[in-house]
């Protein structure tokens, strides 16, 4: 009977832009904030075409939906370089506010996981990522 106080998923195609976005809601909440950064980065990887609507979807859609659950339904749907995309985007957006917390990262692990990504694969974007990030080699 308290099932149905439980919110239920939106109708979401699940596109590979939208599991993008979903992903990046996940990645943005994982350590219980939303960080002003974060929010920007997640507006600038959704670009003009974006609607205000499209995205209150993916973020209800994410709050209704355990990760788990949302990796096993796109996981299998995602080709590599889409996924390769979605675990980049979610690595900058953990970093945006300046480091990755542990949350951000155990979930970005799920991630690679789920989509059969390797650390070591993983690793020279990584360092990339985080060279365009530290700005604050811009003051020395």
């Amino acid at each position: 009977m308290f099932g149905m106080f439980k919110a239920q998923a939106p109708a979401l195609e699940m596109n590979p832009r939208n599991a993008l976005v979903v992903s990046l809601v996940y990645c943005m909440s994982a350590d219980g904030e939303m960080d002003p950064e974060e929010v920007a980065h997640l507006f600038s990887v959704l670009g003009a075409s974006a609607t205000r609507e499209g995205l209150d979807r993916c973020v209800k859609y994410a709050r209704a939906t355990a990760p788990d659950a949302f990796l096993a339904e796109v996981a299998p749907r995602l080709s590599p370089p889409q996924k390769l995309c979605i675990l980049l985007n979610m690595i900058d957006s953990a970093m945006a506010d300046g480091e990755a917390e542990p949350a951000e990262q155990q979930l970005f692990g799920r991630f690679a996981a789920a989509f059969g990504v390797a650390e070591a694969e993983l690793e020279p974007h990584f360092r990339s990522l985080t060279a365009k990030n530290d700005r604050a080699v811009l003051d020395r």
